[in-house]
């Protein structure tokens, strides 16, 4: 957070010059000092953020590439005349320990095309798929496994 105020600030400016990054290194740290103070917010909290960025930068690449996977996969079974869909509702449970977490995992399987989180209770999923093929793996799954590495 300290850096993201320090760089809010420099862009608020418009320039950078010794005289305002000397300044927005006080009045980040002062912002900070008040995050910390009266929004439940601590320096264990910002090594945590900063050890979990690369992580979460290589999940949204994951990310990604699974949805334009997943994007060639229905569009193939759209436009495939000899192909019958087969939609299907499946549950599974997959052992993730935070809310975010949690839901992370919801967002992910619903962003791809061709399934949807219908419900989430505790870790219980309920997933609608366009196709039986496009139902998620819920122990191999890349996504919970670089979720639950985020969560530690």
């Amino acid at each position: 957070m300290y850096l993201l105020y320090f760089l809010l600030w420099v862009i608020f400016n418009g320039a950078v010059t010794v005289e305002i990054c000397l300044f927005g290194i006080v009045v980040a740290a002062a912002v900070f000092a008040f995050t910390c103070r009266f929004m439940d917010y601590s320096l264990e909290k910002e090594k945590k953020l900063y050890k979990t960025t690369g992580k979460f930068l290589k999940y949204v690449y994951v990310l990604v590439f699974e949805i334009v996977k997943a994007n060639m996969t229905v569009i193939h079974m759209i436009l495939s005349e000899k192909e019958e869909l087969a939609p299907a509702v499946f549950d599974f449970e997959a052992d993730m320990k935070t809310p975010a977490g949690k839901v992370m995992l919801a967002n992910a399987i619903t962003l791809t095309p061709g399934t949807i989180t219908v419900e989430l209770e505790d870790n219980h999923y309920t997933v609608h798929c366009l196709d039986e093929s496009l139902a998620p793996q819920s122990d191999d799954s890349v996504f919970v496994q670089m979720i639950s590495d985020m969560e530690r």
